[in-house]
């Protein structure tokens, strides 16, 4: 039976991610990647939603791509996980910024008027292209982590040959608390410089907890169970961590060091992403034509919103042609015109679909038709 809360929590999350980027782009916390500040607010009060959802929403992502690597690798061989993950992520996330994606990076060395300086010094154009092919990899990191997650994944299950998910499903609930300690302490590891979203050692436990642990039937009975205690847990986390890091640390730097290796971030992390799973598991398992849709569109936003809010807070915000609000609208519409639209239009050219969506022949709904969770 195809668990549908999983669909839920992927697509709702994704549309959160289009939000958040929205406010991400024109923060005025100084936190470095979008335009910056277009109002005249000394305090931007709805900034406050990034600090509310950006510990939580990758993790969460994660933690689902580990539950559906788990039922997907229950019907399938290691070869044809490796085969299936390859081609929807590797894919696009190499090939797919050379002939597609680098236009991210046109857009975003313009943002940070870095095209200028380039052409100014006499770079030659094909080092320009290949400077925009590497800043175009955008949201595209979150694939990179997934693909090398998944093979890790193959290698060690080779290894234990079922004896670490055998454990997995015996986990008692006291256990699920305990597990904050290895995620706190894995925030600190295989963090990258400058790049900060590539938090190899962080984002890597949420993804094998996934499979190891949440996948199991028995499991998520607990966390269904306890539904409402931690869905509390997990909001009463993410305001007390907004509120220190917002209004009292006035606007610290939620994605970077020490914010983003402190304990309450990674708690925030972890409880967060368990209050999305129970709740969902409990009161968000259910499929109409309405969630079915968005799930099946859930990738293509996901990869293709961000360039959507770019080029809006390019062409008509940074050059101030529209009143702040105004700019601000036009780039929500335009993350999702673009996720659907793009989707829309490339899903159904050939080699382009397979190149920057991993679709290896034409189909409407991915995977959906086969029954099988998307990973």
């Amino acid at each position: 039976m195809r668990k549908y809360y999983l669909d839920n929590i992927r697509w709702i999350t994704v549309v959160i991610v289009v939000i958040y980027h929205v406010l991400y782009m024109y923060n005025a916390e100084g936190v470095l990647g979008g335009l910056g500040q277009i109002t005249k607010l000394t305090t931007q009060p709805y900034d406050i939603f990034q600090y509310l959802v950006y510990p939580w929403f990758m993790p969460v992502l994660f933690v689902v791509a580990g539950i559906s690597s788990r039922l997907y690798l229950d019907k399938h061989s290691n070869k044809e996980f490796v085969k299936s993950r390859t081609t929807k992520l590797l894919v696009p996330s190499t090939i797919g910024l050379f002939v597609f994606y680098f236009i991210q990076g046109y857009v975003s060395m313009h943002l940070a008027d870095a095209m200028g300086e380039l052409v100014a010094v006499g770079v030659p154009k094909f080092v320009i292209y290949l400077i925009m092919v590497a800043s175009g990899s955008g949201v595209l990191w979150f694939v990179h982590l997934l693909w090398a997650y998944s093979i890790i994944l193959v290698l060690m299950r080779k290894i234990e040959k079922g004896k670490i998910l055998s454990l997995g499903s015996r986990t008692p609930l006291w256990l699920i608390v305990l597990f904050f300690f290895p995620i706190w302490g894995a925030a600190q590891l295989l963090n990258t410089p400058i790049i900060s979203v590539y938090r190899c050692g962080f984002y890597f436990v949420f993804f094998m907890l996934g499979y190891y642990v949440f996948s199991n039937e028995e499991v998520m009975d607990k966390l269904k169970k306890y539904a409402a205690l931690f869905i509390i847990t997990g909001v009463a986390l993410c305001v007390a961590f907004a509120i220190l890091n917002f209004v009292i640390r006035d606007g610290a730097n939620y994605a970077d060091k020490p914010v983003n290796r402190g304990p309450l971030y990674s708690a925030t992390a972890y409880f967060g992403s368990l209050a999305m799973l129970a709740g969902f598991a409990r009161f968000g398992d259910f499929s109409n034509d309405f969630t079915k849709w968005m799930s099946s569109h859930s990738f293509g936003l996901y990869v293709f919103h961000y360039l959507g809010i770019s080029t809006v807070a390019l062409l008509l915000a940074k050059p101030g042609l529209l009143p702040a609000p105004v700019c601000y609208i036009l780039s929500l519409v335009a993350g999702f015109v673009f996720g659907y639209g793009l989707y829309a239009v490339i899903s159904r050219i050939p080699f382009f679909r397979w190149a920057v969506l991993g679709i290896s022949k034409k189909k409407t709904t991915v995977s959906l038709n086969k029954g099988e969770q998307n990973v």
